[in-house]
């Protein structure tokens, strides 16, 4: 083989190989903590209350203090207003401008707790705390396309759950955790044109997932110190999915019959070719304290931290294909994300809530791409409840931090800018 074909050669395999990496990263650095707008109105810090139903996500001990039966429905709209990006020397070069598609996203969350007994209690939750999606302006010419055009993670958890109440103050809670997922990609294949000496496009490649699944376990505690003050600890553990899913090869024609036919013999055109991985998603706990500041002022402060390092090397398979496949580093690192919130209770029995958090971000500089900008945030919270508690109502902003990255594995450099509003409303009856 020439030396330029053995040059092609490679181009496409690394880059394939590199296909899946991106939307393991991207579901586990952006984990969706808004699943419940009562909590979301707070910025999430909700461990040590946990006096709603969506506590089976955010501590099971709450569901020792479960006194009637309740239903809670609701959803969270995430809207990513794109991402700016500003390139950067080598490549692509000072001043390269390219946009992020917004995001429009409806994350759901459902649940349902009720009492055995006076001490026995039981609850499932249905939720989505992996996800969103990444969509660049202008595909087929966005610099980035042999990394990143499209890609989606989508990801719901099942979690039915017991509650025990052991003493009058004090509830532990533990649970089983499905988790029901699937991935889809789309990006370009690149080669070295020997006739042009520049790089060509020479494939589009689509991967989709079946729905694949995977188990865990999550336990939580909850102590009410007397009327003004309480208190708690939960816990989420990893989940392991292995999937599967078929990739699809798109020859891109370069007008040269002479590359174009050689090109041909590179990658399996016209066919589908399963693919596996495994993805092991993070465990995560929270540590809460809730405070009476006064008979109508309530405060609570969280701390949580999430396993990110259990990510830190991808081995993929392309069945039938063994030279294509590889274990892909990653490196990430745990992480902590601190949450101060606010409820003050009016006259009527309508409640308004305010909050603040600081997520610090699991990904090295290494791994920043088109797919995965992601930096450190900040998120500011409003929220409100009526009378009675029929209604839940939040509203977030996300202000991420500029990434900029001069290090990273897939040579793409440059400055990312990204910011997000979401809307939470929760329904309870």
């Amino acid at each position: 083989m020439k030396k330029w074909q053995r040059s092609s050669a490679n181009w496409a395999v690394l880059l394939v190989l590199a296909l899946l990496v991106p939307a393991t990263a991207y579901g586990a650095a952006f984990g969706i903590f808004e699943q419940g707008s009562k909590g979301m109105g707070m910025a999430g810090a909700f461990t040590a209350q946990a006096d709603d139903p969506s506590l089976l996500f955010h501590n099971a001990g709450g569901l020792a203090f479960v006194e009637k039966q309740q239903i809670t429905t609701g959803f969270t709209w995430i809207h990513v207003n794109g991402s700016e990006f500003t390139g950067a020397s080598p490549f692509p070069g000072d001043g390269v401008r390219e946009d992020l598609k917004d995001l429009d996203a409806f994350p759901p969350h459902l649940y349902w707790v009720r009492p055995i007994n006076q001490t026995w209690k039981f609850g499932i939750g249905l939720t989505s705390p992996f996800g969103l999606a990444t969509e660049w302006e202008n595909p087929s010419t966005f610099t980035g396309r042999f990394i990143s055009q499209r890609a989606e993670l989508q990801v719901v958890d099942l979690n039915p759950t017991i509650g025990v109440l052991l003493t009058q103050n004090f509830g532990i809670g533990v649970g089983l955790i499905g988790r029901f997922t699937t991935v889809e990609l789309e990006r370009a294949v690149p080669s070295i044109n020997p006739f042009t000496g520049g790089v060509a496009d020479i494939a589009a490649v689509d991967l989709e997932s079946d729905m694949d699944s995977g188990f865990g376990w999550n336990a939580g505690i909850l102590h009410k110190v007397g009327s003004a003050f309480s208190w708690g600890l939960s816990y989420r553990s990893k989940v392991e999915v292995d999937y599967s899913g078929d990739g699809h090869f798109t020859q891109i024609l370069t007008g040269i019959p002479q590359f174009d036919a050689v090109v041909a013999g590179l990658l399996p055109f016209g066919s589908t070719v399963p693919i596996t991985t495994t993805i092991e998603f993070p465990d995560m706990a929270s540590l809460g304290f809730a405070f009476n500041l006064t008979e109508k002022l309530l405060t609570e402060v969280d701390i949580n931290w999430t396993g990110w390092s259990s990510f830190d090397q991808l081995p993929l398979t392309f069945v039938g294909f063994p030279g294509l496949s590889s274990i892909i580093p990653q490196d990430y690192e745990d992480a902590n994300n601190y949450r101060l919130g606010f409820n003050y209770s009016t006259g009527s029995g309508s409640e308004w809530r305010f909050g603040v958090g600081f997520d610090e971000s699991p990904q090295p500089e290494e791994g920043v791409g088109p797919l995965l900008p992601d930096s450190d945030r900040t998120v500011f919270t409003l929220g409100y409840g009526t009378a009675g508690g029929k209604v839940d109502l939040a509203l977030m902003y996300l202000d991420s931090d500029d990434r900029t990255t001069t290090n990273n594995l897939d040579g793409f450099f440059g400055t990312y800018q990204t910011s997000a509003v979401l809307f939470g409303a929760t329904y309870n009856w």
